[in-house]
């Protein structure tokens, strides 16, 4: 028995439309990195873009469990000596660009390198529930029904 190894002419690429409303950012982190790679198919292949294409809508509504909606702290460097910032996750939730929770949160769940900046390229992030994809017929995927934790109430 040969080993499968899928080719780029092989992979079909479908839409996911996930809805974050009140979804933990954590397990849907996890589940969108998984669609993002391809792990949920059988032909999965590891060098090989064969994942699908995301789309989270309401990214503005997921929660935390838990305090780490204040105690929770997001680090960056401005590039210049001694320019290390810092923001909670509350101050970005309410802030201008919430859905940047979900997308750091699934860049940091992907790998690093060329094939998982292609494979982030394949998330679409949204704050609220209009999207511009509605052309490729994108299907619901209900994280919430996967596993009663992946809901928490607000």
């Amino acid at each position: 028995m040969k080993t499968y190894s899928a080719k780029a002419a092989d992979i079909e690429k479908k839409w996911v439309t996930i809805d974050a409303s009140g979804l933990v950012v954590g397990r849907l982190a996890s589940i969108v990195a998984m669609r993002l790679r391809g792990k949920h198919k059988p032909s999965y292949t590891p060098h090989v873009d064969d994942g699908d294409n995301v789309i989270v809508i309401n990214a503005a509504k997921v929660v935390f469990t838990g305090r780490k909606r204040e105690k929770k702290v997001y680090h960056h460097h401005t590039g210049f000596i001694g320019g290390i910032k810092e923001r909670t996750a509350r101050s970005i939730l309410e802030g201008r660009f919430p859905e940047r929770i979900v997308e750091k949160a699934v860049e940091r769940m992907l790998p690093r390198g060329p094939l998982g900046r292609v494979q982030l390229g394949n998330l679409r992030v949204y704050p609220g529930a209009e999207h511009p994809h509605e052309a490729q017929k994108p299907e619901k995927l209900d994280v919430g029904a996967m596993n009663r934790k992946n809901v928490r109430s607000a």
